[in-house]
């Protein structure tokens, strides 16, 4: 920086030297302390120098380098805070997808347990039903025994009644006494 600063110090000098010949045409010379112009030159000239000499050109670099790289460092932390915050955007990104992904896992077990529960429930109903029925054929079948049971003790209680009046008819005393007697031979036959 300090080289371009002699430079432009070097054109500027060059430049008031080459123009004192045009403006010495006028009636004072260029190069007099009574030329305004060039009192103003040569005061210009040594504030430029005076601002070399103390440095100021190379405070105000600093300074400039200085703010450039505080500019730098501010850009470089915002780079850093865009890329964390992709980063945080791609983990929430992410999370919501697996969430996502785990929500639809959850409703297609539902649906699973759902679909397995209505098949037990209506195997359950089957089973229930063919119990029922096994009972019921059961009650129907121990009902119609009993009837069956009912309707043949029944004859036989008539049968008898009607035997006994068809043989207290028929029968006469002396019938009826050999009847007895041969009853009784019988059972003793039958008992020794």
């Amino acid at each position: 920086m300090g080289m371009s600063i002699k430079s432009i110090l070097l054109g500027a000098s060059t430049a008031a030297l080459t123009a004192g010949p045009a403006l010495a045409a006028g009636d004072k010379p260029f190069f007099s302390l009574k030329n305004t112009d060039f009192i103003v030159l040569i005061a210009f000239l040594l504030f430029i120098g005076i601002l070399v000499y103390f440095g100021v050109f190379k405070m105000l670099g600093g300074m400039l380098d200085k703010r450039a790289e505080g500019i730098r460092d501010d850009l470089d932390e915002a780079r850093a805070l865009r890329e964390e915050a992709q980063a945080v955007l791609a983990s929430y990104e992410r999370k919501q997808a697996e969430v996502q992904e785990q929500a639809q896992r959850i409703v297609e077990s539902s649906k699973r347990d759902a679909a397995e529960a209505a098949e037990q429930a209506k195997a359950d109903l089957q089973a229930s039903i063919q119990r029922r029925l096994a009972a019921a054929e059961d009650q129907i079948a121990s009902a119609e025994a009993a009837a069956v049971k009912e309707v043949r003790d029944q004859a036989v209680t008539v049968a008898i009644a009607a035997a006994r009046d068809v043989v207290a008819q028929q029968l006469t005393a002396k019938d009826a006494d050999q009847m007895i007697t041969d009853a009784i031979g019988e059972v003793d036959a039958r008992l020794h």
